[in-house]
């Protein structure tokens, strides 16, 4: 036979312990949100995880990555109740989930022309670009895997006092 006691007063502790963190889970978003830049800042670090579609252009360096201002725009943020990252760039929308540009013209910024495979203009018609999905906003599941155990953590560590 097995016999188990509980002693009622530490049971009451824990539980109102439980419940207080519960009310403010605060702490847990704030760690929860930094989880969720490292996996995005890991993203960008492998180019997508699952890697992202190349570049047409035979530009050197990482995808996504030619001024480094949209890696650097992504901020986590935490609430009591909620935990997000998140970007302000115009144009993270269009890597995010893809789609097509606008058709617009190009004029030069510097100069009267612009000269390219031989020839000089003074605006040209861009037709718009198709751009591919490249999430970069993403978990993957060792990332859910590591918000799992960290709520978890917190929660033994509410427990046990």
């Amino acid at each position: 036979m097995i016999e188990i006691e509980i002693d009622d007063r530490l049971t009451a502790a824990a539980l109102e312990r439980l419940v207080k963190a519960a009310k403010n889970p605060a702490p847990l978003m704030r760690g929860i949100a930094g989880i969720m830049a490292d996996a995005v800042e890991e993203n960008f670090a492998q180019d997508g995880r699952p890697k992202w579609q190349g570049l047409r252009s035979r530009r050197e360096g990482q995808i996504l990555q030619a001024s480094g201002r949209l890696a650097s725009s992504v901020l986590p943020s935490s609430d009591a109740t909620s935990a997000v990252v998140g970007t302000n760039v115009k144009y993270a929308a269009i890597h995010q989930f893809g789609g097509q540009t606008r058709p617009h013209v190009i004029r030069p910024r510097n100069k009267k022309a612009l000269a390219f495979g031989g020839r000089v203009v003074r605006s040209v018609n861009h037709p718009g670009s198709n751009i591919p999905a490249r999430p970069f906003l993403m978990l993957t599941d060792g990332d859910e895997d590591e918000i799992e155990a960290t709520a978890a953590d917190y929660l033994r560590r509410v427990i046990d006092g």
